[in-house]
Parts: C-alpha cells; structure tokens; sequence
C-alpha cells in the first residue's frame, strides 16, 4: 500500500495544490491556461522530440502495443456509442459522451504516472499513446461530433481533412513527427541542443499536474449529472477493462507484450479525459457535463489507479 501512495499521492497532491492555488486566489485561472499553453506548446512537444529523436525508430514503433491501445480505444468508442444510443441520448450530446470515455489525458496525468513507475520508458509510451491518440482515436470522436450538428453544408470529406490537418499541426504532434525523422535518418543530436530540449521538458510534468488542479476551478457544473457519471464510469472501468481485453486478444494472436508495456498500456487507458475535453464539448453546448464527468472522473481516477496498481504491479 505505501508503494502504491508513493506513486499515487505525488500525481494527485500536485493537482490538489494546483486546485488550492486557484481557489484561493495566488492564481487565476488565466494563469492556469498561460501554463497549460506551455506545457502543450512547448514542454511537451520538446519531452517528446527528445524521447524520440535520440532512440532507434524500432524503439519507438512498438507495434504491438499501438495495435492494443487502438483496439481498446475503437472498442470504448463503440461500446460507449451503442449504450448512448440505447439510452437514448440525443446525438450531440452522444458524440461528446462517447468522446469522454475514450480520450485519456495522456500528457497531463498519464506522464507524470509513467514517469514514477517506468522512468526509463515514460517519454517512449507518452509517444505511443500520442501517435494512437491523434492519428486514430481524437479524429474518430471528432468526425462523430461533426457528424452529430446534421449540418448539410460543406462536403464531409472536407470536413474530415479539416479535422486531420488541425490534428497534425499541434505542436505536440509536429514535435512527434520530427523525433520520427530525426530516429528514422538516425540524426544526432549535438549535446547543447539536447540539454535545452531537456531543460523545457523537465518543467512538464509537475506544471501538467497544478493546471489539470488549476482548471477544475470554476468549471460550469450545471449540466445532466447522471449522463455525466456514465462518462466517468465509462473513461476509469469501461476503457482500461478495453485495454485489458486487448492485450490479452493481441497476446492470442501472438503478438506478446512486455510485462511493463502491458501495465503501462492498462494504466494509460484508465487516465481520466484528456483536458481540453470541456472546451470540446463547449461547442456541442454541453460543456457542463462534460465539466462534471471530467470533475468526477479526476477525483475518482485517484481510487481507480490505486486499486489497478495494486493488481497490475
């Protein structure tokens, strides 16, 4: 148990200092999204350049494990959709459901997690995770929020390609793509310009965790709070339950996983949602209960993670 809080307490200490700081006024929550815009503008992407860039490209593309972690997250969207529908919840309000079960907070919360239990290899899994996370899970939630206004107007097809090119040129994506060219031409990198990478990656871990907390202050919370529990239950037991299945699918198909891969993939699906996932649903009009299913799903991720720990490690 004490193994466990060392791994637990810090990730969600941070974030409760973070909830102080705003709550008390040292900070606003402008400051808040200042940060964040560091952090996923600059600290990330720069965490993950320097996690690629400088290992072998057969390093970085685990097949095995983006196959799983696609699967899980294609699996939770479905899952979730068909129970949204048979509960008949109307279609934008469904689409940012659906978004909420399937879209884990990868960068904020699950690195800072990967880097107290796998040091070594956290930068290489948050890679992974990006990859999968916005070249196939985001875009499919996307699609379905844009399919869910019935606009007519436009062509889809265009519309998809908006959606994948605005994927593409985040920073955190363009930092990705750059360490896969750097590791595919086998590029060194000169020692300066690697400790300066490493000097903007170093603050993203703990300033992730005080925004992700900072952000909670002042969240819309009126909103339908029984669809908004669902999302949470469905983002911490139906996703990692995904994942679990998927590994073992994989495995069947004899494509094995590393025991710590394995953990790391289970863990990285039970991540609360990712945490522009409020800001996403603004557009859809629902942005308080995706509030409140993010709210729940943060606090109760501290339950969750601690108890799949316990069994996973």
């Amino acid at each position: 148990m004490t193994g466990i809080l060392s791994i637990t307490f810090p990730i969600y200490g941070a974030i409760t200092i973070g909830f102080l700081l705003v709550r008390f006024g040292w900070f606003s929550a402008q400051d808040m999204r200042v940060l964040g815009n560091y952090v996923l503008n600059v600290a990330l992407p720069a965490l993950l350049f320097n996690a690629v860039s400088r290992r072998n490209i057969a390093e970085v593309f685990d097949g095995p494990y983006m196959l799983a972690f696609a699967m899980a997250g294609l699996a939770t969207v479905a899952l979730a959709y068909l129970w949204f529908a048979l509960t008949r919840t109307e279609a934008p309000r469904r689409a940012v459901a659906v978004m909420g079960t399937s879209c884990p907070n990868s960068g904020f919360i699950g690195y800072p997690v990967m880097l107290l239990i796998f040091p070594d290899i956290a930068g290489v899994i948050l890679a992974l995770n990006m990859l999968v996370e916005n070249i196939v899970i985001i875009p499919v939630c996307l699609i379905l929020m844009e399919l869910s206004r019935g606009d007519q107007h436009g062509s889809l097809t265009r519309k998809i390609a908006a959606i994948l090119w605005g994927v593409i040129k985040r920073p955190m994506v363009l930092g990705l793509l750059l360490g896969l060219v750097f590791s595919l031409l086998r590029i060194p990198m000169p020692e300066p310009v690697t400790r300066l990478f490493d000097m903007f990656a170093a603050a993203a871990a703990a300033l992730s965790l005080l925004v992700i907390g900072g952000s909670l202050v002042g969240l819309p919370l009126r909103g339908n709070q029984w669809r908004a529990a669902q999302i949470a239950v469905g983002k911490l037991l139906l996703h990692p339950a995904m994942a679990a299945f998927a590994v073992m699918s994989i495995g069947a198909l004899g494509f094995a996983l590393s025991d710590d891969m394995r953990i790391a993939l289970i863990l990285s699906a039970a991540m609360p949602m990712f945490g522009i996932y409020a800001v996403l649903a603004q557009e859809q009009g629902h942005e308080g209960m995706a509030s409140i299913a993010m709210l729940m799903a943060t606090a109760g991720s501290f339950v969750t993670l601690s108890v799949l720990l316990a069994l996973l490690t």
